[in-house]
């Protein structure tokens, strides 16, 4: 197994060089400091696997990601900082180490992405589904043309607490104001920042950090409450998007 690692960090480099090469059938075939020097070895070397930092100069280990022509490797992040962890996930990362990073967890990782690569079509599959985020990523909208009475206003992303659907419109609200844009939300969403905004409802589409509380309704079910008061459905086909948006299971 070809392994890159990528650490703006000298000392987190060197040990995770000699981790990486005391362990059998592991080779560390590049090695870089900053994002766009790891896009340019990356893309050299061709390794299996990167062990990611995810706070570099000028990229991140997001817009290293981002940057690379497919065929792209398997990823495993390293960081010291564990707010992160939903974005990793988000790009089908296959493990999230914290420094000081330990062998055993550093093995364990390594034995993750070797079962992945040992599954073509699973490794396929992930890799495929992290092209299309990272292209969602790089194309997001930061904002939006809404046509209303002989003008158009250009609504910042920013500002929307959430979207709901109605037939093949979408219904904006930004605070107390709503706008009525011709789309459809899968549309919408496609061009939304998927770390950003969930979809809660086959009929509506929320804002993350816009989210203030989770209350059980009826069945089992959750009630989404939202900063401004809105109470949304929750519904359990989307449950699951909501944990992976919110880093925990609910």
């Amino acid at each position: 197994m070809r392994v890159a690692v990528v650490d703006d960090e000298r000392l987190a480099r060197r040990r995770l060089r000699r981790l990486v090469s005391a362990l059998p059938g592991v080779e560390v075939v590049a090695e870089a400091a900053d994002g766009p020097s790891a896009v340019d070895c990356i893309q050299t070397a061709r390794p299996d696997v990167v062990l990611l930092d995810v706070q570099m100069p000028e990229h991140d280990g997001f817009t290293v990601l981002r940057s690379l022509a497919p065929p792209l490797p398997l990823v495993i992040f390293v960081t010291a900082h564990d707010e992160f962890a939903v974005d990793a996930f988000d790009v089908h990362a296959v493990d999230y180490l914290l420094k000081p990073i330990s062998r055993e967890r550093l093995l364990a990782a390594l034995g993750r992405a070797r079962e992945r690569l040992a599954r073509p079509s699973e490794m396929q599959a992930a890799l495929a589904a992290l092209r299309e985020l990272t292209r969602r990523l790089t194309h997001a909208v930061h904002r939006l043309p809404v046509r209303s009475e002989g003008r158009i206003d250009l609504v910042d992303v920013a500002a929307i607490d959430w979207i709901e659907a109605a037939d093949n419109y979408v219904v904006i609200h930004t605070g107390r104001r709503t706008h009525i844009l011709r789309e459809t939300l899968s549309g919408l969403e496609r061009r939304l920042d998927p770390r950003t905004f969930v979809r809660i409802h086959r009929s509506t589409i929320v804002r993350v950090d816009r989210i203030v509380r989770l209350m059980v309704a009826l069945r089992g079910d959750y009630d989404v409450v939202l900063a401004d008061g809105a109470t949304l459905t929750l519904s359990r086909t989307h449950r699951a998007r909501l944990e992976q948006a919110l880093g925990r299971n609910i």
